[in-house]
C-alpha cells in the first residue's frame, strides 16, 4: 500500500492508497495517532475500491476518530486519480455522500461537496434553534465574548463566528470551548471568519480533532454559507486562509463547490502493521 505526503492550501494529509486491499481499513485510534506523531497530518486519508464509484474516501482526524467529509481532503485525492488517466471528472463516496470532481489547471482541483445542510437536526445541535444565526456565546479570556455564530453542515458540523479581527484571537484557547460545547453532541469545527467584502473572507478554523489548521475546505465552504445567509456577501467568494486562497461557490441548487491548489509532497514509507 503505497502513502503520500499532500497538502491542499496547507491542508495536510497522509493518502493512503488502500485500493487494491481486499478488505476496508480499520485502523485503531491509537494507530492513526501514531502515524500523525510519525508523518505530522490534520487528517488521515484513504483510497478504497468502491463498485459504484471512481473510489471511496474515508477520513480521520488526527486524533483518531473517523468523520464525513474532508473539503481540501477530498480535492488531493481527485488530484492523485487525474494524475493517473485523462479524465477530467470524477465521483468519489465517502461518509458525508458523494463528492464529484473536476479537474482544474495546473496543480488545482474543484469539488462538489453536495448541498449545505441548515436545519438544526443535521447539524447536529443538542435543542432546537435558528441556524442562521445560534443562540450560543463563548467567553473570551480577558473579558468580552464571540456571539452568535451560523451553522452548517458540509457532512461534518461547523460553527462560524464573525469577527472584527481573526488575528488578534486566542484561537487556541477559545477553539477547544467551542469544539466541546454541550451544543454540539458530535462536537464541531470552529470558524473564524473575517469578511472583507462581498467576495473576501479572511478565516482561521480549530477543527475538532485536529486543532488549529492551515485551512480547512469544508470550514471555508461553511463560513461562505454562513456569511451569504447573514447578507455580509455574495454567493462566491475567496476565501484566505493561512495556507493559501480558496475560491468557493455557493450554487442556485445548494451545492457548494470547493476550488484550490495542491500540492504532492512525496511517498513515504509505512512502519510495521500497516
Amino acid at each position: 500500500m503505497k502513502a503520500y505526503r499532500m497538502n491542499g492550501a496547507g491542508n495536510a494529509f497522509l493518502m493512503l492508497d488502500a485500493r487494491g486491499l481486499e478488505a476496508a481499513l480499520t485502523p485503531s485510534d491509537d494507530q492513526v495517532r501514531a502515524l500523525a506523531a510519525l508523518y505530522p497530518f490534520d487528517q488521515l486519508l484513504a483510497l478504497e475500491a468502491d463498485p459504484d464509484t471512481d473510489a471511496r474516501l474515508r477520513v480521520w482526524n488526527a486524533d483518531g476518530g473517523e468523520v464525513g467529509a474532508c473539503g481540501n481532503g477530498t480535492r488531493a485525492a481527485a488530484w492523485l486519480m487525474f494524475q493517473e488517466n485523462r479524465a477530467d471528472t470524477l465521483t468519489l463516496s465517502s461518509l458525508g455522500g458523494p463528492m464529484a470532481a473536476r479537474r482544474l489547471a495546473g496543480d488545482m482541483a474543484e469539488v462538489d461537496l453536495g448541498p449545505a445542510r441548515l436545519d438544526w437536526r443535521e447539524i447536529p445541535l443538542g435543542r432546537e434553534m435558528d441556524t442562521a444565526k445560534l443562540d450560543f456565546a463563548i467567553d473570551l479570556p480577558g473579558g468580552g465574548q464571540l456571539s452568535e455564530p451560523g451553522a452548517v453542515s458540509m457532512g461534518n458540523p461547523h460553527a462560524v463566528f464573525f469577527v472584527e479581527d481573526v488575528e488578534a484571537l486566542p484561537l487556541n484557547e477559545i477553539g477547544p470551548k467551542v469544539e466541546h460545547d454541550p451544543l454540539f453532541p458530535e462536537r464541531v469545527n470552529a470558524g473564524f471568519a473575517q469578511v472583507r467584502g462581498r467576495d473576501s473572507i479572511r478565516l482561521k478554523v480549530f477543527e475538532r480533532g485536529a486543532g488549529l489548521t492551515l485551512a480547512c475546505g469544508t470550514g471555508a465552504a461553511a463560513a461562505l454559507v454562513a456569511a451569504h445567509r447573514r447578507g455580509l456577501t455574495e454567493r462566491e467568494a475567496l476565501i484566505e486562509a493561512d495556507g493559501g486562497i480558496l475560491p468557493v461557490r455557493w450554487a442556485a441548487d445548494g451545492h457548494v463547490h470547493l476550488a484550490g491548489p495542491v500540492e504532492l509532497e512525496g511517498e513515504v514509507e509505512l512502519p510495521d502493521g500497516w
